[in-house]
């Protein structure tokens, strides 16, 4: 199976400034997520940049980027003009990696596009992996999914879902159900390049702005979005400078 793995990376960012340019190991960020990406099956590996730093960058890493606009209102908008650039075909998979995901598994890259391969019915793929801690579970910040008998998605949310009705009636969530156990959506997606290119001009869907999650416009729109679940957790991401510190001591240790 080929597909092409996008990195849409951003200079601007309040909690972190310059991050895709933060310094991991004597590498930028953005360079050390493209080189995971290159170690999965991926046929291309770009990274969809919105200022020549970023790009000039990559490409003293041998890592190949283009330049795209800085007025672009969210990763997808960047995402569509990437693939009209390369002039991807409607057919193509695109797997959509953050590029604040220096940790990521080629194995889950593989595993995205693999599952949007064997949903032909699907726009859109993604992952998630099963949650065992309360904390979590019961975490805003933390975004849930609930899925159909096919591996489809129902429903996105910062809510605990499922809630387990009978078991909280009393006294609350104390625990975490182990059947099913509740999942942890994990911010990677897989999509067909067409789908891509008219998603920015499908109208916001009121869950989204609710939930200020992007996804939910698919479902509200009646596509479907398959998804993976994980056997694992993901490594961590880079969000703040405590986890810019908390990332590279891990690549430090090895």
């Amino acid at each position: 199976m080929s597909f092409t793995v996008l990195i849409p990376a951003r200079l601007a960012s309040t909690r972190l400034p310059d991050k895709p340019l933060a310094d991991i190991g004597g590498e930028p960020m953005v360079v050390r997520v493209a080189r995971r990406a290159l170690s999965s099956s991926a046929g291309r590996v770009v990274v969809a940049a919105d200022d020549m730093r970023i790009v000039d960058a990559c490409q003293a890493h041998g890592i190949a980027a283009l330049l795209t606009r800085q007025d672009h209102p969210s990763g997808s908008d960047r995402l569509a003009e990437a693939c009209e650039q390369l002039g991807l075909p409607d057919d193509a998979i695109v797997v959509n990696v953050q590029g604040d995901e220096p940790l990521i598994a080629p194995s889950l890259i593989d595993a995205v596009a693999e599952t949007l391969r064997a949903h032909p019915d699907a726009s859109m793929s993604t992952a998630a992996h099963a949650i065992d801690s309360l904390e979590e579970f019961l975490n805003p910040n933390v975004v849930k999914a609930v899925l159909d008998t096919n591996g489809n998605a129902l429903y996105f949310s910062r809510a605990p879902i499922p809630w387990w009705r009978d078991a909280f009636a009393a006294a609350g969530p104390t625990r975490v159900p182990s059947s099913p156990a509740p999942l942890r959506h994990i911010g990677i997606y897989g999509y067909r390049a067409g789908f891509v290119k008219r998603f920015p001009l499908l109208p916001p869907a009121p869950i989204e702005a609710t939930e200020a999650l992007e996804q939910l416009r698919a479902l509200w729109h009646g596509h479907r979005i398959a998804v993976h679940v994980s056997a694992h957790a993901p490594g961590p991401g880079v969000d703040t400078p405590d986890d810019l510190m908390r990332v590279r001591g891990l690549i430090a240790q090895g």
